[in-house]
């Protein structure tokens, strides 16, 4: 199998491409035919000219990617716009978040496409984590300008005035993000997170910097006389309660905003999503920003940062093919979705209530010796299709 395809994103506010002209020389140079949907990367600052010089065919349109390549990838989720394009047999990679995109999950198993979920498949985390973390700070901030109606305040403060005060709920590579855009920039951050040695790792780094127990209580007690609040808690989709309650954000003053990086539903009463064409939104007198994409603001570092991560991935299944590749790479083989017409990821069986069946089964590897990798997240799920068990 040796026909690729880069798709162009359409997602609202998606500037990123999956693969930048040097990812693509190198699949070129291995002898893989690449097409590239026109316009795919002229928003992160490559063209289609950079994409022909590196060896890629450039094809008009993402139908024709669909129709041509055996294996398909991009940045985020398929829109429904585009659920009957993929065939039988077609490898997908792409953030999909599965268990939050149950028609989706429909769509692509009615295929019976071969489907990786991007974000499950990073050893190390991935660069759109990072990318999140620091533009969200970034974003946070510029929502607290008042000409976009916050209160005016400058991170690091201006003479005598005080610099912002921002909690940032969540130190993984997110919240670790978040803390060094705002740290460098003057603020005054306090941390939380669930993890003690999390909140350690910050506080060696950070000297200055002060923790907080991740409870509702402290939380709850500090929001009135915070600025700025960042979420990067990965929330259980299955949660019966809020971590940040309307009661709470109504505590804050007015003009201080709320930047939602993680988007789980559940997590802040007065979440929605938004798109970067209208960012931001206004409740108990507090700015909400809560772009899904946030990475895509700053498309042309993240799409080489992405593209470099993703690169092995690529090679891997393509020069091996998709059951010795998730045999060698444990990060990859947990982050198969879907295969043929079966679920493979343990979340969304969890999460809606499918069955499932494990990749290494699916594959026939079980019983060789398996790369490890952990779960992806804690949701564990017994309810295996009959024929596996």
């Amino acid at each position: 199998m040796k026909t690729f395809g880069v798709l162009r994103d359409i997602k609202n506010g998606e500037f990123r491409v999956v693969l930048t002209p040097a990812e693509i020389r190198t699949l070129v140079d291995d002898g893989v035919d690449v097409y590239v949907a026109s316009g795919a990367g002229f928003k992160a600052g490559f063209y289609d000219e950079d994409y022909e010089a590196a060896g890629a065919k450039i094809a008009k349109t993402n139908e024709e990617i669909w129709e041509k390549c055996d294996f398909v990838a991009r940045v985020k989720e398929l829109e429904p716009s585009e659920y009957d394009l993929p065939r039988e047999g077609q490898i997908i990679f792409t953030c999909i978040h599965p268990a939050a995109h149950r028609e989706e999950v429909d769509a692509l198993l009615g295929k019976k496409v071969i489907a990786f979920t991007a974000e499950d498949s990073h050893r190390y985390g991935s660069p759109n984590c990072e990318a999140a973390g620091k533009a969200g700070a970034f974003m946070g901030l510029w929502a607290m300008m008042s000409n976009n109606g916050g209160s005016g305040k400058f991170a690091s403060g201006v003479g005598p005035s005080e610099p912002v005060k921002a909690i940032v709920c969540g130190a993984g590579t997110v919240g670790r993000a978040a803390v060094d855009t705002l740290y460098r920039l003057g603020a005054k951050v306090t941390v939380s997170d669930v993890y003690p040695p999390a909140l350690e790792a910050v506080k060696e780094k950070y000297p200055d910097i002060d923790t907080m127990d991740p409870t509702k209580e402290p939380l709850a007690d500090r929001m009135p006389g915070t600025d700025l609040v960042i979420n990067s808690v990965r929330w259980p989709k299955d949660a019966k309660d809020f971590m940040i309650t309307r009661e709470m954000v109504a505590s804050m003053r007015r003009g201080s905003v709320i930047c939602d990086i993680s988007n789980d539903y559940g997590c802040i009463e007065t979440f929605h999503e938004t798109t970067h064409d209208d960012p931001t939104y206004v409740e108990e007198g507090v700015i909400h920003y809560c772009v899904s994409n946030i990475p895509g603001a700053i498309a042309g570092s993240t799409s080489v940062a992405y593209g470099q991560a993703l690169l092995p991935h690529f090679r891997s299944i393509l020069k091996d093919g998709v059951a010795e590749a998730c045999a060698k790479d444990g990060y990859l083989r947990r982050s198969l979705t879907c295969y043929k017409g079966y679920l493979t990821h343990e979340e969304t069986s969890g999460i809606q209530g499918r069955p499932w069946v494990k990749p290494e089964v699916i594959l026939e590897i079980e019983d060789r010796e398996l790369d490890p990798a952990p779960p992806a997240t804690k949701t564990v799920s017994d309810n295996y299709y009959p024929e596996f068990k």
